[in-house]
């Protein structure tokens, strides 16, 4: 099967218009139709119903779509990290949220230059929960993220597991607790990761959201190593026991052969270790 007829279906399935699909491809709707029936016909299946209202996928275009997007993606990756490869001074690209590594960033890079198989690191910094993507597309070799997130395609070890804390105002009402409930914010343990979308969503750094928090706008949850961390006036953190723990690993493709990748990993994991056996102490 050849890429570009999954293009053209993976188009087609996200618009669920053939002339839209089309625009985006830069094409005239009549070959895409033909493409995609020729598709079918090599398939032996109904990718899509269609009416003269409406485009709906078959059970059948439900799973290409997800089976055609990874492997686009692959295909994709593939190139970018040959390109890579290729570069006269080859480097291993990290990806990582802004203060969203737990602490542990400089260690791990610090452990790392002392592997055999270490090459100079690109730190790539990236919005909320864009690390799975770029893994998948070849923009980047390794990735610390939390946890949950896509995991298809892709490997990982858990370095973190820490409790959240909630960031108020110093003059919120519930400042004056010691420890706080997700009832006391309103929320129950299946709400808290569909909150914590909302706040991502917003794409601020931990800069902008904690000012938003000292004037009493927002109250995110957490990492505890944020209240260490950032001690900040006016912002106060109160520890929530009930609220799931925030995991933080490293990502890596599953299909990934490097052994650059592969030593960072271990200093990832040797650094998380030491860090555990340090609080356990």
């Amino acid at each position: 099967m050849e890429s570009r007829p999954l293009r053209y279906f993976v188009a087609v399935a996200e618009e669920l218009n053939f002339a839209r699909a089309a625009e985006h491809l830069g094409i005239s709707p009549p070959p895409l139709s033909r493409a995609i029936r020729q598709l079918e016909s090599e398939m032996g299946v109904t990718l899509f119903e269609r009416t003269t209202h409406r485009v709906v996928l078959t059970r059948a275009g439900t799973v290409l779509l997800a089976e055609a997007r990874i492997a686009l993606d692959a295909l994709q990756a593939a190139g970018r990290r040959a390109q890579r490869a290729a570069a006269p001074e080859p480097q291993l690209v990290l990806a990582v949220k802004a203060d969203g590594d737990a602490g542990l960033l400089e260690p791990i890079l610090a452990r790392f230059e002392s592997e055999p198989a270490a090459v100079p690191v690109a730190v790539r910094l990236c919005d909320w929960q864009e690390q799975p993507r770029l893994l998948r597309q070849g923009e980047a070799d390794a990735a610390l993220v939390h946890e949950p997130f896509d995991h298809t395609g892709l490997d990982t070890e858990t370095l973190a597991t820490e409790p959240r804390v909630a960031a108020l105002a110093a003059t919120h009402p519930l400042a004056a607790r010691d420890r706080l409930t997700l009832a006391d914010l309103g929320l129950r343990p299946g709400d808290v990761h569909r909150y914590l979308d909302e706040i991502r969503s917003a794409g601020r750094d931990l800069a902008q959201l904690l000012t938003l928090v000292a004037l009493g706008d927002v109250v995110p949850l957490l990492p505890a190593s944020v209240a260490a961390r950032y001690p900040r006036p006016g912002v106060v953190y109160r520890p929530i026991p009930d609220a799931p723990p925030a995991v933080l690993v490293i990502a890596w493709p599953q299909q990934s052969r490097s052994t650059a990748t592969a030593a960072l990993v271990r200093a990832a994991a040797s650094v998380a270790d030491a860090v555990r056996d340090r609080h356990a102490g």
